[in-house]
């Protein structure tokens, strides 16, 4: 029996050392390219390909200077693993192990993509079709697909206001639905049930809120300005005022066609359900994509009087509560 003990401790002893110089070969032989230069490449796996059509492209990008060890490597620390589809940052002077451990555990590179606050969904489009991300019929159609919105907002046509403005890491192969997806999402995780609620108290809907933050997004980008646009808005619509807001002239024009840049005064009266200088009330959907502080804004304006504001020309803006006081603003500051 001690003999019998004593032989298996050696076998296990000496598979062990096989094992560690298994390995120690492995990474002494799969040094990477002469000359090849410190950093990281971006590495694509396309879909089907096998782990052996991999390491002889991995080999004719000069990321790995040999096949062999890749191949022997995976037969014998990772089979039957798979090695998923996508694009890869890979140590440039990476040894094989390193390139493996990297793609069987489907580490693919993400993207960073930012959405600024107050662009529409075609602006957004336009952002993710130059960064790589498909091109704009794709995401124009999955702009008019609603399910994931339908049961916040039962009258959306699309998903103009519910696109959530981020900074989004994500991988090339994603598709413009599962973008839109993402960016729906996460704007349901920051509007969140505490917004419905709140929403609810200001006897708004969903809709109605986001509508109201596109509106405070175009006109102020000063964060301490938010909260007391949303009061004259609030106050102007309790009131049964019009809202007399510049950009939803601009979007309605934009509907058309090019924007000229400037609004002339024949178009105050632009005949469109979005010029809320003819119409009462908010216009019939979002105008832009509103970020968090203009959302917070439109649940929670400020305790204040105002039912009027004019531009400073820098920036900022100068409230008032009566007609008598806006039109001196509006002569000290549009002269």
């Amino acid at each position: 029996m001690r003999t019998f003990l004593k032989i298996a401790k050696s076998a296990l002893i000496g598979v062990q050392v096989l094992v560690l110089g298994g390995w120690i070969w492995f990474y002494l032989e799969s040094g990477t390219v002469p000359g090849a230069g410190s950093g990281t490449v971006l590495f694509e796996v396309e879909k089907g390909k096998g782990v052996r059509a991999i390491a002889e492209a991995l080999t004719a990008a000069k990321i790995l200077s040999k096949r062999t060890p890749f191949v022997l490597g995976y037969d014998l620390f990772f089979a039957p693993r798979s090695i998923k589809a996508g694009e890869y940052q890979l140590p440039s002077t990476g040894p094989a192990g390193a390139v493996l451990d990297i793609l069987i555990n489907g580490r693919v590179y993400l993207h960073p993509v930012t959405v600024p606050e107050g662009l529409t969904g075609p602006e957004i489009f336009a952002i993710f079709s130059a960064a790589g991300f498909g091109g704009s019929e794709e995401f124009e159609a999955a702009f008019g697909v609603t399910d994931d919105i339908a049961l916040w907002d039962p009258q959306a046509a699309d998903v103009e206001g519910y696109l959530f403005p981020e900074t989004y890491h994500l991988p090339k192969s994603i598709s413009a639905k599962d973008i839109l997806q993402t960016m729906i999402g996460q704007f349901k995780e920051v509007f969140g049930e505490n917004g419905r609620r709140r929403a609810a108290e200001l006897h708004m809907t969903v809709r109605e809120v986001v509508i109201l933050a596109s509106l405070i997004e175009k006109e102020t980008a000063r964060p301490d300005e938010k909260r007391l646009v949303s009061a004259v808005f609030h106050n102007r619509l309790r009131l049964g005022m019009k809202l007399d807001c510049d950009p939803t002239i601009i979007y309605a024009l934009k509907l058309e066609g090019p924007f000229e840049g400037r609004l002339r005064t024949k178009d105050l009266k632009y005949d469109s359900p979005y010029n809320t200088y003819l119409h009462p009330g908010l216009p019939p959907g979002p105008i832009a994509n509103p970020g968090r502080a203009s959302l917070e804004a439109a649940l929670r304006p400020a305790e204040a009087e105002y039912l009027y504001f004019v531009a400073r020309n820098d920036g900022s803006h100068q409230f008032s509560r009566t007609l008598a006081e806006h039109r001196l603003a509006v002569k000290k500051y549009r002269n």
